[in-house]
């Protein structure tokens, strides 16, 4: 009997295992001479690297990126409204807001991060069903909305972050507190189990994936082409009234095949190809939210009236 999807993904998983310990150590020396995380004027640094995000983030799992969780931030009359970072699948809210983080608070943005689809055991987070991500999704906007007094929020995630927000959006309540969803290779139509494991195996290289086999990842078959999860979700469209939408994707793109899968369709959408305008800039689906075009992508797409010339830089894959 042919095994299920589940099955399938979860057997690909079995040969990940333990940490790289030269690649942590290395790192650790490197946040060792680290510069403090806050400056005398509020100004923030930004680190644009990869291993040092995950590094920081398996230290810290639980941890507030810098610049985030002010509760007593209040959004100004330029950015009216607060920015909820939403992680990928085997990250967490530290490691995938160490660059976004300090980056929009530097630009003047109130930003909250969180946690969803782990145990606090763990340093993996977004593994169990996407549904019950979406719940804790709603219950912290709201109490972002409440701390901060500000109508909507708008939301910033990357891989699965891009894509578990557009469940709350349609049938948690979302849309009415919600004014911008900006993804960064967004999982929208899924990917391939390929696609899947090539980016595990560069998580382990990375040193994310601790003990891969004794973790179960509903979110993970979620995302796959052809899944119910996104069945359901697409069906009748990829988008909800009320809510404007932007898309960054990479050419490079590990996971989609093609990577117009992270692309949405419909009123409000504008999808952008990390690519379009700078050839040299190979960044694939891990290294995106840690990319100084992609993150000022993200700005100019949570303002649109006030847009930053985007750089344009050589970058390899990941690191």
């Amino acid at each position: 009997m042919r095994p299920s999807l589940r099955q399938r993904v979860r057997n690909r998983l079995r040969p990940l295992a333990v940490l790289g310990t030269a690649t942590a150590l290395a790192s650790l020396s490197a946040l060792a001479t680290a510069p403090p995380a806050t400056a005398a004027d509020g100004w923030l640094p930004v680190p644009y690297s990869v291993a040092g995000a995950v590094v920081v983030g398996n230290l810290a799992p639980n941890t507030p990126p810098p610049g985030a969780n002010d509760w007593s931030c209040r959004p100004s009359a330029a950015h009216p409204y607060p920015v909820v970072l939403t992680h990928g699948t085997l990250s967490n809210e530290r490691m995938n807001g160490d660059s976004l983080s300090p980056f929009l608070h530097d630009n003047g943005y109130c930003v909250f991060t969180l946690n969803y689809g782990g145990s606090d055991l763990l340093p993996n987070k977004g593994l169990w069903s996407m549904q019950g991500s979406a719940d804790t999704l709603r219950r912290f906007v709201d109490q972002v909305l409440a701390a901060t007094g500000a109508p909507e929020v708008d939301i910033v995630g990357h891989s699965q972050g891009g894509l578990m927000p557009r469940y709350y959006l349609k049938y948690l309540g979302g849309a009415a507190k919600v004014h911008t969803l900006v993804g960064l290779g967004p999982t929208n139509h899924g990917g391939t189990v390929s696609g899947l494991v090539t980016l595990l195996d560069q998580l382990h290289v990375l040193g994310v994936v601790s003990d891969i086999d004794s973790l179960v990842c509903d979110a993970c078959s979620q995302q796959l082409v052809g899944s119910d999860f996104l069945a359901d979700l697409n069906a009748g469209g990829d988008t909800v009234p009320g809510v404007r939408y932007t898309v960054i994707a990479s050419k490079y793109d590990e996971f989609a095949s093609p990577y117009t899968n992270d692309f949405l369709s419909g009123p409000n959408v504008t999808n952008i190809t990390l690519q379009d305008g700078c050839p040299i800039d190979f960044s694939g689906h891990l290294a995106l939210p840690y990319r100084p075009r992609a993150l000022t992508l993200v700005l100019n797409a949570l303002d649109p009236a006030h847009p930053k010339p985007v750089p344009c830089l050589f970058e390899p894959a990941t690191g």
